[in-house]
């Protein structure tokens, strides 16, 4: 699969703290095996239809659109469903 990031996520995955970035990288990387990965949760009401992926305290939040995982937003535990 081919993992991309919406401009906004990847203004996120900037302000991510260093040890946070390298996590970023290795979840991408995982991602790229979908279905095949692992922490995965299907999230519901206003975010039905995407997926979360936790990364520590902070949350990756995509969407799958065969052939393409969609990373939506990167964000801390507290904002990210804001």
């Amino acid at each position: 699969m081919i993992v991309l990031l919406t401009p906004n996520a990847q203004r996120e995955a900037e302000g991510l703290p260093l040890t946070m970035r390298a996590r970023l990288d290795d979840i991408i990387v995982r991602l790229q095996r979908w279905p095949d990965v692992s922490g995965c949760k299907p999230l519901t009401g206003e975010w039905k239809g995407h997926q979360r992926i936790r990364m520590g305290d902070w949350r990756v939040i995509f969407h799958v659109v065969t052939p393409s995982v969609i990373v939506i937003r990167i964000a801390h535990r507290s904002k990210v469903y804001e």
